[in-house]
């Protein structure tokens, strides 16, 4: 028996993980108490997606647990012990404002949670790859200091600059603004490096774009696509912050992110750090998002315009998948932004009907 346990479960990446590993023959072990309904509220529920996982898939068992209290994950992980070969771990508070609004618990399920996880990994189950979604805003608004260039639809790099194909691991995250979010998952992010340092654990840090997919509970603070495309459908007026809505994201399709979880998992590395996001071959401004889901939709999509923008946020961010590729050169991008938003329109349009 080969059990990969995943924080998280219900939600976009640890859904579509559940499903990748449990097809793969493996037990999948779910972790997620839907905080996510706590931090947005009763439309951003994931459990919806929790009793899809129960009822689709065989090899899948649920516990809503809290990733904070130790003492429950510990009695889990010593239930499953060396069995237990994978760990993925995506439960997180995931949105600046929030974080703002409740310092104390972004920081103790994003930073402590993130402890617990691998404390319990390296008591039971030392073997086992660890893999943990980070975030790109580890690097704060260090990237609003590249040299951009004000289009028309976009911001962009200036073409000749070292960054044009996207931006590396080599980035400062040191000496720049991240929100209270960005500097919990910073200390996730060191978390997970250092326990496969120190400890010789085969852990791995993906410090994502906008990860994305049909599964998104998007809402206003979190979950950029899949809530642009819910508003366009359900005639909901959204709102765009900051930067004349020229700001520009990678956007990596849930599939394709587990896909390189899968990558790793083959053949893992100690204490890795990837971004990892859609790159130059899947990204957007808000604007041109904005027209893409008008026309999926063939509706017209309100939207109202505030100057103030978020903090900590990022003007223009494309990750540079090199390093990634450079290591396990057989995985790609197999997605773009506009099939993307097709994909999350066709998937969702009954259920935001209902």
């Amino acid at each position: 028996m080969s059990v990969a346990v995943i924080t998280g479960s219900a939600g976009l990446i640890g859904s579509e993980a559940a499903r990748f590993f449990a097809g793969l023959g493996m037990d999948v072990v779910g972790i997620d108490n839907d905080m996510r309904k706590v931090f947005f509220g009763d439309e951003a529920s994931t459990s919806w997606n929790r009793l899809r996982l129960e009822q689709d898939l065989d090899r899948y068992t649920h516990y809503d647990l809290d990733i904070r209290a130790y003492d429950a994950i510990e009695r889990l992980f010593a239930r499953y012990g060396n069995a237990i070969s994978l760990v993925i771990h995506t439960a997180a508070q995931p949105s600046h404002d929030w974080a703002a609004h409740d310092p104390f618990t972004d920081f103790t399920v994003n930073a402590n949670g993130t402890l617990n996880l691998l404390q319990a990994t390296r008591e039971y189950c030392p073997e086992a790859a660890f893999i943990f979604t980070s975030t790109n805003k580890v690097y704060g608004d260090r990237p609003n200091t590249l040299p951009l260039v004000e289009q028309e639809r976009r911001w962009e790099i200036d073409a000749g600059h070292a960054y044009a194909q996207g931006i590396p691991e080599t980035m400062s995250i040191d000496q720049s603004k991240h929100s209270l979010f960005g500097a919990s998952k910073v200390a996730a992010d060191v978390l997970v490096q250092e326990y496969g340092r120190y400890f010789g654990m085969k852990t791995a840090c993906f410090r994502g774009g906008c990860l994305t997919g049909p599964s998104h509970a998007g809402t206003q603070l979190h979950g950029f696509l899949a809530y642009l495309m819910k508003c366009a459908a359900t005639g909901h007026r959204y709102t765009i912050f900051g930067y004349k809505g020229k700001q520009v994201r990678d956007n990596i399709h849930s599939a394709d992110l587990i896909a390189a979880f899968h990558a790793f998992f083959e053949a893992p590395r100690v204490a890795e750090v990837y971004n990892i996001g859609g790159g130059r071959a899947s990204h957007c401004s808000m604007l041109e998002a904005i027209d893409q889901c008008r026309e999926i939709t063939g509706r017209p999509l309100s939207y109202i315009y505030s100057d103030q923008h978020r903090s900590g946020d990022h003007i223009w961010y494309v990750s540079d998948l090199s390093k990634f590729k450079q290591h396990y050169p057989a995985w790609t991008i197999t997605r773009t932004v506009p099939e993307i938003l097709q994909e999350i329109y066709e998937a969702n349009l009954e259920r935001w009907a209902a």
